[in-house]
């Protein structure tokens, strides 16, 4: 499902690294506006426990499983409306400096997000269209290669290297997990750290996982960027929002930066399922070697990408580095 990408690009790793090619492409790609947004998501419903959740959330039932989670966080941490709102509109304005972004012309603010009406109903409470990603076609692509093909080869191309990853597998149904800690996800991000033999304090801008806004702050906490319950506080502070965008979600400026999805992320970007792992790479990639335009993190020597299939079921974690 939606970490087919990811977990792609690790069947391509594992081969490299296993000797048997020197080279693979990666093809990541969706069409998903071939049928309506409630067939859609009946489809996308493959990826959870679809028998027994369809039945108990009804249509359209990512969505609720995601604002089932939101809701668990609430109570447990707190969680407000504008919070959320923050997540889709700093990933909105990030997309507008992104011209490959599905969202790029599209402007939000913080009141339209938080706003419920006819145009932004709340379909699965508590998060309404806005705090979903969009129906999306779209592909991306990329080659790996062993550093000794790469060394053999002409250099003027920039290229940067996979330092650590992480990949684990929860149980399928979202009562049966872990709400809203997530530790198998966090241990995927543990696995990516310890490889790379880094911290989260190490890295300095990420590629995350926002099918819906909650999932973004909770994925703040899986990766260590923030202490538990402490998702919706880095949000406000402006760490994860690039410069230009911290006026737009009225942030201050942080003593220390992490931007996160500065090419508008699955909200702002797009969601063609099949292909945002890789995507997210592609983003890293531009980050990393400097080509990323208007949207181009400053220092940036080391990305993590994080991309989640499921309900927090499947989760790849990534660093990347020059």
């Amino acid at each position: 499902a939606c970490a087919s990408g990811s977990v792609a690009v690790l069947a391509a790793v594992h081969q490299i690294m296993a000797g048997l090619h020197d080279v693979v492409l990666v093809v990541g790609a969706e069409q998903q506006k071939t049928m309506s947004p409630a067939e859609g998501s009946d489809v996308l419903g493959a990826a959870g426990d679809y028998a027994n959740e369809r039945a108990q959330f009804g249509e359209f039932m990512f969505p609720k499983l995601f604002g089932r989670i939101a809701e668990l966080y609430t109570k447990r941490y707190g969680l407000t409306e504008r919070q959320l709102a923050t997540v889709a509109v700093k990933n909105y304005a990030h997309a507008s400096k992104n011209p490959c972004a599905q969202m790029r012309a599209n402007a939000l603010s913080v009141e339209q997000a938080m706003q419920e009406c006819d145009a932004n109903p709340r379909l699965a409470p508590p998060l309404k269209i806005t705090d979903c990603s969009q129906i999306t076609d779209g592909a991306a692509a990329l080659v790996l290669c062993s550093e000794r093909f790469l060394r053999s080869r002409d250099r003027t191309r920039p290229s940067i290297r996979l330092q650590g990853f992480g990949h684990t597998t929860d149980h399928l149904s979202l009562d049966r997990k872990q709400v809203p800690e997530f530790p198998m996800a966090r241990k995927a991000a543990h696995c990516a750290y310890e490889m790379a033999n880094v911290s989260p304090a190490e890295i300095h801008a990420a590629e995350i996982h926002d099918c819906f806004t909650i999932s973004e702050i909770v994925a703040y906490e899986i990766l260590g960027f923030s202490e538990r319950g402490q998702g919706p506080r880095l949000l406000e502070s402006g760490a994860t929002a690039l410069p230009w965008a911290r006026d737009r979600i009225g942030a201050p400026t942080p003593s220390h930066a992490i931007p996160v999805n500065a090419g508008g992320g699955l909200i702002g970007d797009g969601h063609p399922v099949g292909a945002t792992g890789v995507r997210q790479i592609t983003e890293a990639y531009r980050q990393l070697t400097q080509t990323a335009g208007e949207r181009q993190v400053e220092n940036v020597r080391r990305y993590l990408t994080f991309n989640m299939g499921g309900s927090m079921t499947t989760s790849v974690a990534m660093i990347w580095g020059v």
